[in-house]
């Protein structure tokens, strides 16, 4: 609880982790037993270059602060290059999210591999306290609605606890 009584704005982040590479590091971290801040809700992804920005939009619609994009290391794809396309679709996404009043920060592309333990708790602590730093998202959520409308299946209503 802050100092005025109002308790202190924590951030709801969904991250995409490779299963291959980012997901593996996670679980090194948690084995290591690493302490981060519990404020990322993962869903592990075959590969990141099968996430669809839509599942970022969706991830905003339904409550989401912040998203992160963990993938394997180039040249270490299992899918020979999987990360590289989710590396270009998070730049043209930053764009539109820009346009629609997002700030760039609120979607983070790292790399971490399986053996990146301790760098997985530094991007997650980093991304956490960045939006901390920003508060709540306050995107024009209309427009987000309208870019992710949900004929590409997803979330389907379920918000970010």
């Amino acid at each position: 609880m802050a100092d005025s009584g109002i308790l202190a704005f924590e951030p709801k982040v969904v991250g995409f982790l490779c299963n291959w590479c980012s997901y593996a590091g996670a679980d090194k971290a948690g084995a290591a037993q690493i302490p981060y801040p519990p404020n990322v809700n993962i869903i592990r992804v075959a590969c990141t270059g099968r996430v669809d920005p839509v599942f970022i939009l969706k991830a905003f619609e339904m409550g989401a602060d912040g998203v992160l994009i963990l993938a394997c290391h180039p040249g270490d794809c299992h899918y020979k290059e999987g990360n590289l396309r989710a590396f270009q679709r998070h730049r043209i996404l930053l764009r539109l999210l820009r346009d629609l009043g997002v700030e760039e920060e609120r979607v983070r592309f790292d790399y971490v591999s399986a053996g990146e333990g301790d760098k997985f708790v530094k991007v997650i602590s980093e991304t956490v306290e960045a939006l901390r730093n920003l508060g709540p998202m306050n995107g024009d959520s209309s427009k987000i609605h309208a870019l992710s409308d949900d004929s590409h299946g997803g979330f389907h209503g379920q918000h970010i606890a």
